[in-house]
């Protein structure tokens, strides 16, 4: 049973619920970092009581050493900038990194993480999405265990044996909710502010996650995360529209039979998973009443409309630099459409130049 844990990116959706758990469970959070939110930081500080805490943001660090000397009752070391996050990474004394930090800034800590050799609940696809090989192969070398958090990786890491036999299987199919937009034209999409992508169905997530989710980015990095996470290769992940969200994700064997892992949309019971496996233990997720929600539906994508699934397939074929490539672009596109510099489109058209542009 895990004891004690370190968080990398506390203060984001994946941070607050991790929290969560590890109160439920009585977990001891020693060490949590954050970017720039020290407003929350602080009132984490206060209650989990962590031995250090790292701030990426120079500023913000040095704000919030300054509140906490003015505090007699906080006993905590305060380290900041990259080399922060990597000490926070690799703190003595914990069972589980929690890493979840999003965006490439997530790389580097990642790979100090796994360089203790301990587990690692994986909860920020892009490090593999970028650098796939070197991730994977660091775990290997450190002798560290990877366990993802993403529900639809987690949901395929329940339904496989372990250790994977690859030749019994025949498919992996993600599952995706198809986003707040689900069966608009690409002429609808045209006029969407951030607001409206920004409100999803299903799931409570950060800003920049909503954005690819609605853009279905977010299932095109997560089939390049499967490939490097289970060791397949794209024309055997499939992805398929689910719209209750409570299939997370299926695999299908070569005998026919396929195996599917449900629960209600509650991004804690990953959490949870990760950090209590192989062990399942009661949990703050309410469990499914399949009879209440009496159907499940199914739907291929429609990647005329939402292009980015179909260039991220593209990119997983072409090579490990265009998947680089593809991340990075998404991260300006979403970004600039935040801003309202972009559109809705946009997004997909910065991402297709991007990697033109990049095999040229």
């Amino acid at each position: 049973m895990t004891k004690a844990i370190a968080i990398l990116g506390s203060t984001g959706s994946i941070g607050c619920q991790t929290l969560e758990v590890a109160e439920f469970l009585n977990i001891k959070v020693k060490a949590i970092s954050a970017d720039k939110n020290i407003d929350l930081l602080e009132k984490q500080i206060r209650k989990f009581d962590p031995e250090l805490v790292a701030v990426y943001d120079e500023t913000a660090a040095n704000n919030l050493k300054s509140r906490v000397k003015r505090v007699k009752d906080i006993n905590v070391r305060i380290v900041q900038g990259m080399e922060g996050l990597i000490e926070v990474a690799q703190i003595s004394g914990t069972d589980v990194i929690v890493t979840a930090i999003a965006g490439q800034a997530g790389l580097k800590p990642t790979l100090a993480a796994l360089e203790t050799g301990k587990r690692i609940a994986l909860a920020n696809k892009e490090p593999l999405v970028c650098a796939g090989e070197l991730v994977m192969q660091t775990a290997i070398k450190h002798g560290a265990e990877i366990i993802p958090v993403d529900s639809e990786h987690s949901a395929i890491f329940q339904c496989l044996p372990h250790p994977i036999n690859h030749a019994n299987i025949r498919r992996l199919i993600l599952t995706a909710s198809g986003g707040p937009f689900r069966g608009k034209s690409r002429k609808e999409l045209e006029k969407i502010t951030p607001e409206q992508a920004l409100s999803h169905p299903n799931w409570t997530m950060g800003k920049k996650i909503t954005i690819d989710s609605a853009t279905l980015m977010n299932k095109g990095l997560e089939l390049i995360e499967a490939m490097h996470l289970f060791g397949m290769n794209p024309d055997q992940i499939d992805v398929m529209i689910h719209p209750e969200s409570i299939i997370h994700s299926m695999v299908e064997f070569n005998d026919g039979s396929t195996i599917a892992q449900l629960s209600n949309p509650d991004m804690r019971q990953p959490i949870q998973y990760a950090l209590t496996y192989p062990d399942r233990l009661p949990s703050l997720t309410k469990p499914l009443d399949l009879i209440q929600l009496g159907k499940l539906t199914f739907e291929k994508p429609d990647t005329d409309t939402f292009p980015c699934l179909r260039l991220a397939y593209e990119a997983a074929k072409t090579s490990e630099k265009a998947c680089a490539v593809l991340n990075r672009a998404n991260e300006e596109a979403v970004g600039l459409f935040l801003d309202g510099k972009i559109t809705f489109n946009g997004i997909s058209e910065f991402i297709e130049k991007a990697l033109k542009l990049a095999q040229a």
